[in-house]
């Protein structure tokens, strides 16, 4: 599995699942995130995660397709 990680901007409390994927190149387009996360796809710290929504938040771990991305504060 590859280790990645996502910082959260100094003025950012969060990041939503669906824009995570977008931004770390998984999902080519929002609706390919939508399609990744409603079939069950991602885990969001160990458990599946079919909202796309979620509010991802520092200490937060994302698994997906082989690749792991820790949110970083």
């Amino acid at each position: 599995m590859q280790n990645d990680t996502f910082e959260l901007r100094p003025t950012d409390e969060y990041i939503e699942l669906n824009k995570l994927l977008k931004l770390k190149q998984i999902a080519q387009t929002g609706g390919h995130a939508k399609i990744i996360i409603s079939e069950g796809l991602v885990l969001v710290n160990g458990e599946q995660e079919l909202r796309r929504g979620k509010k991802l938040r520092a200490g937060d771990v994302v698994e997906v397709e082989g690749v792991r991305i820790e949110i970083l504060s």
